[in-house]
């Protein structure tokens, strides 16, 4: 399409909308006009869309194709990136070459750190070690309008339950009371104080360095609707008993130590998220019989409203999520 260069970007954003636009070719122009690249010719209705143009035939140049990570390696590696930092694991043979690419493909990543642990102890942290980039494990990582200071040697955070921290926060109303039972940095806490217009979450966790940056991130995200709590979830809680509106379980491998805890902390009709990693013979039964028992030990009774898988975690295990409602 040929159209006068003062009247091209406003051409070139109906053909967007429209789906015409060929993006894969270049916009050309001789200093008057511009020649608009179209997949097809629009037909009469399309064409009363536009004003003084011309639809003719025009050579143009192919937009280059940038490379693809997998272009650039020539397979395409396991990784993830938190703020400016991506992980890989350190023991990759390819790790070099892929810490160099990783750099190369994503302008915004300044470092590259290889795992050297499985997230382990009390604390459940990993232990790194440098690939390419700056020396560093501290980073600030945006997600759906917040963002997170973390230092990954200090405190675990993972990008890949971005997607499940939205789910939760539809669940929240306002006027809500939340405790977050195991906050870490705060990515449960924080999104739900920010985005939920909750009366107030309870953010509790055991890691000194965990709870320190959670405060930084209650301040950089300008949330005033958070308590701050550093301790043991199990004696903390008994503070807050029948407080709750919805008490979130983010601890996935032992956060059924924890039930009986969470039952106290709920309200009639209150809904507990309780996250678990289980085999696929018993996804969710098993489960469901340890929080069963839980609420009959403190005289209540539960009801499954949701179940679902989170993501795979390991052959023939799943990360898990079971939402309840505590009568």
């Amino acid at each position: 399409m040929k159209v006068p260069k003062v009247q091209g970007e406003p051409n070139r954003r109906v053909l967007i909308e429209m789906e015409l636009l060929d993006s894969s070719k270049k916009i050309a122009s001789n200093g008057v006009d511009l020649f608009l690249p179209l997949v097809r010719e629009p037909n009469d209705v399309e064409k009363d869309n536009f004003g003084d143009v011309e639809f003719l035939e025009y050579q143009f140049e192919e937009h280059e194709k940038a490379p693809t990570l997998e272009d650039l390696l020539g397979f395409m590696p396991h990784y993830e990136v938190i703020g400016d930092i991506a992980l890989i694991e350190a023991d990759d043979t390819d790790a070099d070459r892929i810490g160099e690419a990783l750099l190369k493909f994503h302008p915004h990543v300044n470092t590259v750190l290889g795992a050297t642990s499985p997230v382990v102890g009390e604390f459940r942290v990993r232990e790194f070690m440098l690939i390419a980039g700056e020396d560093k494990t501290e980073t600030i990582h945006k997600e759906y309008g917040c963002r997170y200071a973390v230092d990954l040697a200090k405190a675990y955070f993972t990008p890949r339950l971005s997607t499940e921290r939205e789910r939760i926060l539809s669940w929240i109303k306002p006027d809500d009371v939340v405790v977050d039972m195991f906050a870490g940095v705060g990515p449960y806490s924080i999104l739900i104080a920010k985005k939920a217009n909750p009366k107030r979450v309870v953010a509790i966790d055991k890691n000194p360095a965990a709870v320190e940056f959670l405060r930084r991130n209650v301040v950089l995200n300008s949330v005033d609707n958070v308590k701050v709590i550093e301790g043991d979830a199990n004696v903390e809680s008994q503070r807050f008993a029948g407080i709750a509106d919805h008490v979130i379980m983010n601890l996935p491998h032992n956060a059924f130590d924890f039930l009986d805890s969470a039952v106290k902390l709920t309200k009639p009709g209150s809904i507990i998220h309780y996250y678990g990693m289980t085999h696929e013979d018993d996804l969710f039964d098993g489960s469901i019989g340890l929080i069963e028992a839980a609420a009959e030990r403190v005289g209540r009774e539960i009801e499954v409203v949701e179940r679902r898988t989170v993501r795979s975690y390991a052959p023939h295990q799943y990360n898990i999520c079971i939402e309840v409602r505590v009568i």
